[in-house]
């Protein structure tokens, strides 16, 4: 990271930090989501209070692929060209045509090299990369990928008293991986298991990321939930995986030592891939339509008194 850029990442933390040392404020909030029911009052119960490093592991990009390798084996990680300190070394990157490039600290940063890409397609200005992004090879040079890649450096995810903390304790880096390619040579589906205690009880599967987004939530025996997230169902039902079993046991391992985990998988024609693993989708503010089932998501979860 250059001097400028930890400059930047300093100034953001000392706000931050200010913020943390307000006492007051953190106890409000304490006293705010002290008896949790619903999903999303757990979700921001446990970023109050789960501090354990474990969830530091989940949030940092690079490190998680040690966990899963260490639980499942390393068949289910998707291919690294590399996990690099600082943008400028993306220029010394032996890298195929088609790739994908992220930040390990955080999460909704992507770029997605490709030619199935739309041609119009563009990398945003790097001052506003902190999103997804999918582009074809020429319209993703190294000198631009370089410009966002150091934007990504100087930016801090999740911060505050109350907020994702773990990013915070990420080092940032820059991680480039295959692209995975789904049936047609689509970008694949995202499955996004939520796992209790260590048992997936629903599944989220997000469809259509770069085109119609489409997102269905299904129970773990693949029945269909009446249910919206913001986003439009599919508009033909989904036949159950193929490896649907062997994405459930994949899962279920990787959320054995955590009260609950998010765990996402990519569903190819020839295997499973991981994705990530979140410990708090949507910073504790997931939408459910009907609000009912806020109620029945956090009803698998027993949310400890105390993180050890």
């Amino acid at each position: 990271m250059s001097c400028r850029s930890r400059r930047h990442a300093t100034r953001q933390m000392r706000g931050v930090r200010w913020a943390e040392r307000s006492r007051l404020v953190h106890a409000w909030r304490l006293l705010q989501t002290r008896n949790p029911r619903t999903f999303r009052q757990k979700v921001r119960y446990k970023m109050l209070r789960d501090h354990r490093d474990l969830l530091v592991t989940f949030a940092d990009k690079a490190a998680v692929r040690d966990y899963v390798a260490g639980l499942v084996g390393s068949s289910y990680l998707p291919r690294s060209f590399g996990v690099i300190d600082a943008a400028e070394q993306l220029a010394e990157l032996v890298l195929p045509n088609e790739f994908v490039i992220k930040p390990t600290h955080g999460s909704g940063a992507v770029v997605v090299v490709s030619s199935d890409a739309p041609e119009s397609a563009r990398l945003v200005t790097p001052d506003w990369g902190w999103a997804y992004q999918h582009v074809r090879p020429e319209h993703a040079t190294r000198e631009q990928l370089i410009e966002t890649g150091s934007a990504w450096l100087q930016k801090l995810y999740g911060q505050g008293p109350n907020r994702e903390w773990a990013y915070g304790r990420v080092k940032p880096r820059i991680i480039v991986e295959e692209l995975l390619v789904g049936e047609g040579g689509t970008i694949p589906d995202d499955y996004k298991f939520f796992v209790f205690h260590g048992r997936c009880q629903y599944i989220q599967v997000d469809a259509g990321r770069f085109a119609d987004r489409t997102q269905d939530f299904y129970r773990a025996n693949w029945q269909h939930l009446d249910m919206s997230g913001g986003l439009p169902w599919a508009r033909t039902p989904r036949s159950r995986p193929r490896r649907l079993d062997e994405m459930i046991g994949v899962v279920e391992t990787l959320g054995q030592g955590t009260d609950f985990v998010r765990v996402d998988l990519y569903h190819l024609p020839q295997r499973v891939v991981f994705g990530e693993l979140t410990s708090y989708p949507a910073g504790g503010d997931s939408p459910f339509d009907p609000e009912t089932l806020n109620a029945e998501f956090g009803s698998h979860w027993t949310v400890p008194r105390r993180y050890a």
